[in-house]
């Protein structure tokens, strides 16, 4: 018996992506009536046979998550759980499944995570950047899949993105720490390949150009590659200098929970020797000893509005491309020395 066409078969024998053949098959919007014709024909050709209520059962409520492995820690932890939880709440109420995709860079290209997704769900959330590469995302907008992105923005497409404020996030918490006094200040920075934590960086830096301060570099120590306590380790380099800041902003709240370990090992207090300031306000931030004070990004809201988007653009809705910014606030607590 000859082997039923495939997807892929279709595709070669249009010459257009294997997400395009899956839109054509499940009458999704977005291809041009040429398109839609030529790979009609090319399934009636090819003897695939067209069940269009399988093929909807299938793809019609489903929605694809895409991020990358390294992030999957954060996904069931500190970050990236309550925007997930936000997005799956969404799409329940709306009555799409969830479709998880971790991509490892080491074990597999774009080409897989076309063939695995494009066939399976009716659009894709791509959470945060660092291994999802600007190029990865072009060539899956290219293949016409419906796309919104968290954390992530390609410049010089109009895609449509859901940030935090970071830069915003970065320059109150060095101007909180500068109006309490503070001049020798670190920065506990994060890995370059995440524009989040670069846009925190740069409103940092921003804050500390306005006061003529310049951090020096033996106050800016790189995260340490492929070590699950970057900010403990950040925070140790820093504490075996000769002069100590008085005050550290970490560029994260789990790079702060870290950086706290290590300045109470060395018997200082915080915020009485050091005191520290960061960005997240993830739940356990509360309970630290001291409470830290951070800047708040609304993780879950998040989630909530890249999924709304996503809807619109399935259902066909007129929808402008939008970076869409969400406003945070500064949460004050014991860490930095305010409330003493």
């Amino acid at each position: 018996m000859s082997k039923r066409p495939s997807l892929h078969d279709i595709a070669v024998s249009t010459g257009v992506s294997v997400s395009t053949v899956s839109l054509v098959l499940n009458d999704r919007p977005g291809i041009s009536t040429q398109t839609r014709s030529r790979v009609l024909e090319a399934a009636a050709k090819l003897g695939y046979e067209l069940t269009p209520s399988v093929q909807n059962q299938q793809t019609s409520n489903t929605i694809g998550l895409l991020i990358e492995q390294g992030s999957m820690h954060a996904l069931l932890d500190i970050f990236y759980g309550d925007i997930i939880r936000g997005f799956q709440t969404e799409a329940q109420r709306l009555g799409y499944q969830v479709l998880l995709h971790m991509y490892d860079r080491h074990n597999e290209g774009l080409d897989a995570i076309q063939s695995n997704l494009a066939e399976r769900v009716q659009g894709l959330i791509i959470a945060n950047d660092g291994d999802i590469t600007p190029e990865m995302v072009v060539q899956l907008e290219d293949a016409n899949i419906p796309l919104v992105l968290i954390e992530n923005h390609v410049e010089g497409h109009r895609l449509p993105s859901i940030l935090g404020d970071n830069f915003t996030a970065g320059y109150t918490v060095m101007r909180h720490l500068l109006a309490l006094g503070h001049r020798d200040i670190a920065i506990l920075r994060g890995p370059g390949k995440y524009s989040s934590l670069v846009d925190r960086l740069h409103g940092c830096l921003a804050a500390a150009a306005e006061s003529a301060l310049t951090i020096p570099e033996q106050f800016l120590p790189p995260p340490v590659v492929e070590h699950p306590q970057k900010g403990y380790m950040q925070m140790k380099r820093i504490l075996a200098l000769p002069q100590k800041p008085t005050a550290v902003v970490a560029i994260s709240d789990k790079t702060a929970f870290g950086a706290m370990s290590a300045i109470c090992e060395t018997g200082l207090s915080i915020p009485d020797d050091i005191a520290i300031v960061s960005i997240d306000n993830v739940a356990d931030s509360l309970y630290t000893h001291p409470p830290l004070t951070t800047y708040h990004i609304p993780k879950r809201d998040m989630g909530v509005l890249a999924m709304q988007r996503l809807h619109r653009i399935i259902q066909g809705e007129a929808e402008i491309a939008v970076k869409s910014v969400v406003y945070g606030e500064l949460i004050v607590r014991e860490s930095c020395g305010a409330l003493h």
